[in-house]
């Protein structure tokens, strides 16, 4: 079964987006705090993934011949959770367990706990190795399944990055599939100015990669790139850099200075939720 042969084919990949961040909201709401703008952010590229690129059974996350999403940046789970509930391979009602003693939805993602969490991610820098090595594996077992490796430009800081993104282009993984989110944001600030990437394409294509960069809360844009990465005719490996908006969605969330970890008054997620609904475009 492909993402795009779900229970609810008619639903638009805009619908899937807004839904992917109103569950990240009302996971955030239960906890009252956390890496909400990364998910807002990250819900249009999550939302062409897991409804337009991946191939994947619901019922069965343990398919061997479904492509393989693998998240490097653990922080990020409550972004992941969003989508696995929106493909029903968690169920709904579970979100409101998130980050709760006994919940399979901790804040910081774990595989061992979580339906569809291919990867413990939370030390940043591994999530590329990691996909480099299973991607070996699955061209071993002569599997025509892809490794989709989503990672965050903080993550470009870390020197095992470059190493795996060196050894996918000697290793010709024409089966790696990496997403670069672009939000311009870290613990300790602006990414740009904690360690510079620019010029990112350039830098990606230097080390062999088929790169494309995109407007990652475009949604068109978006599933175009999803297909030439899939299509690329060579052996390269490809990744897709996306710049994303974080708070992308909720107007007071996009216009605050810092919201790597947010935090609001009780009566805000309310607020955000209603924000979020009514500029909704689907």
């Amino acid at each position: 079964m492909t993402a795009t042969t779900l229970s609810a084919p008619s639903t638009s990949l805009a619908q899937r987006a807004h839904n992917i961040r109103r569950h990240a909201l009302r996971m955030g709401q239960v906890q009252g705090q956390g890496y909400v703008g990364q998910a807002l952010g990250a819900a249009d590229l999550l939302a062409a993934s897991y409804f337009h690129a991946l191939n994947y059974r619901p019922e069965d996350p343990e398919w061997e011949q479904r492509d393989r999403f693998y998240l490097s940046i653990g922080h990020y789970a409550i972004a992941l959770y969003a989508a696995l509930i929106e493909a029903e391979i968690i169920p709904l009602d579970e979100l409101e367990t998130y980050g709760s003693d006994d919940s399979r939805l901790p804040m910081s993602g774990m595989a061992t706990y979580t339906p569809g969490m291919e990867i413990t991610g939370g030390s940043l820098g591994h999530g590329l190795g990691i996909a480099v090595g299973a991607c070996l594996g699955l061209k071993r077992k002569n599997s025509s399944a892809f490794v989709y490796n989503l990672l965050s430009d903080g993550e470009l800081n870390e020197g095992s990055t470059w190493e795996a993104a060196m050894s996918a282009s000697h290793w010709k993984l024409d089966n790696l599939i990496a997403i670069i989110d672009v939000n311009n944001q870290q613990a300790d600030g602006h990414s740009s100015e904690v360690l510079a990437f620019e010029p990112i394409v350039d830098r990606w294509q230097a080390f062999g990669w088929f790169t494309q960069r995109v407007d990652g809360n475009d949604l068109e844009a978006l599933v175009t790139a999803f297909d030439n990465a899939r299509q690329h005719d060579g052996t390269q490996p490809r990744v897709i850099i996306c710049d994303t908006k974080m708070g992308k969605g909720v107007a007071f969330l996009e216009t605050r200075e810092k919201t790597h970890f947010i935090r609001v008054d009780e009566h805000e997620w309310d607020v955000a939720l209603n924000n979020l609904d009514e500029g909704k475009t689907v």
